[in-house]
């Protein structure tokens, strides 16, 4: 596995491997020695886990780390553990451990690991919970994000009442991941978080979250459809295709957050819930690990407000018109 990753990233111009590692004490010597730009790092490793690798390179030695992982609900659980302890992103290895057909995911290889150069790595601070008795629940609320989102996303739901409006989340995930990732939200937070399945209620008290391999679309008889047409910017689910059938459909009762990502995803989405007179948030460069599809956003001139994370889930709440 390591000669097939390190010849697929060095097929790339742009890319050089300066070194590999058999495990993560070898991979912590080698760091200091050769001091690289970019950490690729296993989940599934002898002598120290990727995990306990990770902390390791995060306490002493801060870089951007791409995890590899299973994808298998293990896997998935493990990944979203890394996102935590701060790695930047992550690749789906395509069949288990030993993936001798890696070369599936060449393309993604490359482009996270470039990605992950000009990553920010941000240590966010801790959000206070919001004391909150009632709000407009007839708000909905729209979250997109990419590279960094699943931690952000993390963060201001854990915060939110358990008188939350309606939420609907994209985050760029493959299948598998989504229902992790759900299952880990819902731990965390006081309303339920649950993987969208087809048909599902947008109510009150409740988060739902697209899953991989699927985008999630508003229907007018407002609830949430699973649409299997081709990626959107690449990817499925696409942020975009949720947000404008949640701007037809709410028209001004939405409230549009666009959060870190690679790309522009969600620039569309958000300029029609502006024109359908919702609310625009989107999150600041300085807290965001990649600013690309925020900034996105603002350069369509879409965005009502620019925040740094910890203020996004106060101003969901402002405008949801709470009461404490």
């Amino acid at each position: 596995m390591r000669k097939m990753i390190k010849d697929l990233l060095n097929s790339d111009p742009e890319v050089t491997v300066v070194g590999t590692a058999v495990n993560g004490v070898d991979a912590l010597e080698k760091i200091r020695e050769l001091s690289p730009d970019v950490v690729t790092l296993d989940v599934n490793m002898p002598k120290m886990d990727g995990l306990e690798t990770l902390k390791r390179i995060m306490s002493e030695h801060p870089l951007p780390v791409v995890m590899l992982s299973n994808l298998t609900k293990e896997g998935a659980e493990a990944t979203l553990k890394a996102l935590e302890y701060g790695a930047v992103d992550y690749i789906a290895k395509p069949s288990g451990e030993i993936s001798l057909d890696i070369e599936k995911v060449r393309g993604e290889l490359i482009t996270k690991v470039k990605t992950a150069a000009r990553a920010k790595l941000i240590r966010h601070k801790p959000i206070l919970p919001l004391e909150i008795s009632s709000c407009k629940i007839d708000r909905v609320v729209l979250i997109g994000a990419s590279t960094g989102g699943p931690p952000a996303i993390e963060k201001i739901l854990s915060c939110l009442p358990e008188a939350a409006p309606p939420i609907l989340i994209v985050q760029h995930m493959p299948p598998g991941f989504t229902r992790s990732f759900a299952e880990r939200l819902n731990r965390y937070c006081k309303f339920e978080v649950k993987e969208a399945e087809e048909g599902d209620r947008i109510q009150p008290g409740k988060a739902l979250i697209a899953p991989g391999g699927y985008h999630m679309i508003v229907g007018s008889d407002k609830r949430v459809h699973l649409d299997e047409s081709p990626p959107i910017h690449g990817v499925k689910p696409a942020v975009d295709p949720m947000m404008m059938t949640a701007a037809e459909v709410f028209k001004s009762k939405n409230v549009g957050v666009l959060l870190t990502g690679m790309g522009s995803d969600g620039a569309l989405g958000m300029k029609m819930v502006k024109q359908h007179g919702g609310y625009t948030i989107a999150q600041d460069e300085e807290t965001s690990v990649i600013f690309s599809m925020p900034k996105a956003a603002i350069e369509a001139g879409c965005v009502d407000k620019i925040l740094p994370l910890a203020e996004i889930p106060i101003e969901i709440m402002r405008v949801c018109g709470v009461s404490s």
